[in-house]
């Protein structure tokens, strides 16, 4: 599995990949601007994600507004619904207005408010039907 981590806070990703890493090869993003352009460059090299775990609130461009560029990529490279990265939202963002425009406006997968723990991403994970084993 191949899973892009996309956090501002260097111990959020530190978090998350230390939950992953054990099933999978991960990448990293700071902001939402490197999101797009590392997904960009995995998806036209044949190699796309399974899985991005991204946050709202990061500068330049926010986790909401990368979600839908990463979607309409896809959408672009004909991409076809049930063969899309799986998004989770993993912020500290609890309320229905964010989650609502996670869910609607950028067709994320999932939502997870922070802090989360090792045994809820990777069930989250597991409903995605993203599989659980070493990448080696």
């Amino acid at each position: 599995m191949r899973v892009l981590i996309v956090d501002d806070e260097i111990t959020s990703r530190k978090i998350l990949q230390k939950s992953l890493t054990p099933y999978s090869t991960c990448d990293f993003a700071v902001n939402g601007a490197e999101a797009i352009t590392s997904f960009k460059k995995a998806l036209l090299s044949d190699a796309p994600y399974d899985l991005i775990c991204m946050d709202i609130m990061m500068p330049n461009i926010d986790g909401q507004q990368a979600v839908k560029e990463i979607r309409n990529l896809e959408k672009e490279k004909g991409v076809k619904p049930k063969k899309e990265v799986k998004i989770i939202m993993v912020t500290a963002l609890g309320d229905p207005k964010n989650a609502i425009e996670a869910f609607y406006q950028g067709r994320a997968t999932s939502y997870l408010v922070k802090p989360i723990s090792v045994e809820k991403l990777l069930e989250e994970v597991k409903k995605l039907g993203l599989p659980l084993k070493s990448p080696g």
